[in-house]
């Protein structure tokens, strides 16, 4: 059987896909307060990450479909690599991300002000921006990545703590599902189901801690911002953390991966 059957190139189109869009999230803040529309900022946000976490529910019963189809011979040695392909798509779709982000700084710029416009109907903002016109204004707002962009983020306007939690919590996130489906393999049948239930508490974890460690600073630092409490150089340095760490994160999956599928395993017994 081939490694790269035509089932995962679908999935990895469509992690591909979500990951660059919840990179791409990062970028709404900095455009809020471009515009000083931090509320409407934050409510797209959470619209696209709400959209993008959902939509890796429909990816998961695939994911796990790969164990069945995996042949009898070196099945773990087999999915091991089709899931940690998954997992370098991931690191690829926040590299993706990352590349857009000086372009979708300015769309969102413009979206959260229609949005305000709209009085907060994003079906009527995607509505506009699906015409002629509307993808014209999207290529107006083309930009390339420059080193320009880093200007001002130092040692000194670089949140250290929060790249190395978003990092961490990245990385358990990424890996939750898999990790849990690979240890549903290693582990006796009778505990299997055990394994795989276990990836919502991994996940569940990963975003209670994202949610009381990193989104609060994140929003009282674009009020602060608007308010000309804070520069905006602060607000950006924390933007370049947070699309950078995850690009870690998905790095330090790759490496924790074995290890917590064996934790798994050892929580599936013990439960």
């Amino acid at each position: 059987m081939d490694l790269i059957s035509t089932k995962l190139i679908i999935i990895s189109v469509f992690l591909l896909i979500v990951t660059t869009i919840e990179t791409l999230a990062y970028s709404t803040r900095l455009s809020g307060a471009r515009v000083g529309l931090i509320a409407s900022a934050l409510s797209l946000f959470n619209t696209m990450i709400i959209v993008s976490r959902f939509s890796t529910m429909f990816q998961q019963p695939m994911t796990g479909k790969l164990i069945g189809e995996a042949p009898k011979v070196n099945t773990l040695d087999f999915i091991q690599d089709q899931y940690r392909i998954l997992l370098g798509v991931t690191t690829l779709g926040v590299c993706i991300g990352i590349f857009l982000f000086p372009t979708f700084i300015a769309i969102f710029s413009r979206a959260i002000t229609q949005l305000s416009l709209e009085k907060g109907s994003i079906f009527t903002v995607i509505k506009k921006w699906s015409n002629k016109q509307g993808l014209q204004k999207a290529i107006a707002c083309i930009r390339l990545p420059r080193l320009s962009y880093l200007k001002g983020i130092n040692k000194r306007t670089f949140p250290k703590r929060i790249f190395v939690i978003n990092a961490v919590i990245t990385a358990i996130y990424t890996v939750g599902v898999l990790a849990a489906l690979y240890a549903s393999v290693i582990v006796p049948p009778e505990y299997a189901p055990a394994a795989i239930m276990s990836s919502g508490i991994i996940n569940g974890v990963a975003t209670i801690l994202l949610t009381l460690f990193v989104d609060p600073k994140a929003s009282v630092l674009a009020d602060q911002v608007v308010k000309k409490q804070n520069k905006y150089v602060y607000l950006k340095s924390y933007s370049f953390a947070m699309v950078s760490s995850k690009l870690v994160g998905t790095l330090l999956a790759q490496v924790i991966f074995i290890p917590a599928a064996l934790y798994i395993a050892w929580f599936a017994h013990w439960i």
